[in-house]
């Protein structure tokens, strides 16, 4: 690093190429969010009609069998459904203070409309990541949930705005002095799920499900079919159909 502290890209480019971590670099830091074939609002409207479970159960269809994230993030709107696009935040505790606000100013003029923030935390357990004022920032800019594998705080504030989101427990402690805010838009791991930019999340009561972009259109046609089946098996339970006759009719349980 030179010594006013900016980076050496040749140096980093160099580095890459001596350790060939070229293909590494592109899994973990290069994302083209490609575009979908029907509008951002539509795909989102549709997967906010559907449930977790049943997209969980289409992806494993696909042999994904970890894009639910950890089950002990709690839900404090657990009546809502929400979809939205990925926006992936890294911190990590810290002791530091300046830069912060600076950096964090910047992250969130990044942020899209319909984003679904999605915040790894590197497994900090004293401070709060987000609170009131990011609530009300987020609102403002048309962000549809926040998924922080961490804590929050001023709850009330964040009940007043209605606004979706999973965490893994309060505390009154800001993040200032706490954490630090390292990426944005990268990919993050949460649990065992890799969630990258622009992949879609969904959240509702039983907890967060993340879809991959590339896969997005597929698991939501595959789970609207599944919804129209399970309203058949619901009407053949209701008409008092004998367990046989359901599964001879395609059904299940």
């Amino acid at each position: 690093m030179p010594d006013d502290g900016s980076v050496d890209t040749k140096a980093l480019q160099k580095e890459a190429a001596m350790m060939k971590l070229e293909g590494l670099i592109r899994e973990r830091e290069v994302h083209e969010i490609v575009p979908l074939p029907i509008p951002d609002a539509e795909i989102l409207a549709r997967y906010e009609k559907l449930y977790t479970g049943a997209i969980s159960d289409v992806l494993r269809e696909h042999v994904l069998m970890d894009q639910a994230l950890p089950g002990y993030l709690q839900v404090l709107r657990p009546e809502k459904t929400v979809a939205g696009f990925a926006f992936t935040v890294k911190s990590a505790p810290s002791t530091r203070v300046s830069g912060e606000l600076t950096f964090r100013t910047h992250m969130l003029e990044q942020i899209p409309r319909e984003a679904f923030i999605v915040w790894d935390t590197t497994g900090d357990t004293e401070g709060t990541l987000w609170g009131g004022v990011m609530t009300a920032t987020a609102v403002g800019m048309g962000v549809r949930g926040a998924v922080i594998d961490g804590g929050i705080r001023d709850t009330a504030q964040i009940l007043q705005k209605d606004f979706p989101i999973f965490y893994k427990y309060r505390s009154p402690n800001g993040s200032l002095g706490r954490c630090l805010i390292s990426h944005y838009q990268v990919a993050v791991k949460i649990g065992s799920v890799w969630v990258r930019p622009g992949d879609i999340v969904v959240g509702d009561i039983d907890g967060v499900i993340v879809v991959p972009r590339g896969i997005a259109m597929a698991v939501l046609e595959r789970a609207e079919q599944i919804l129209g089946n399970e309203k058949e098996i619901f009407r053949w339970v209701a008409e008092g159909d004998s367990l046989q006759e359901i599964t001879a009719k395609g059904g299940y349980f």
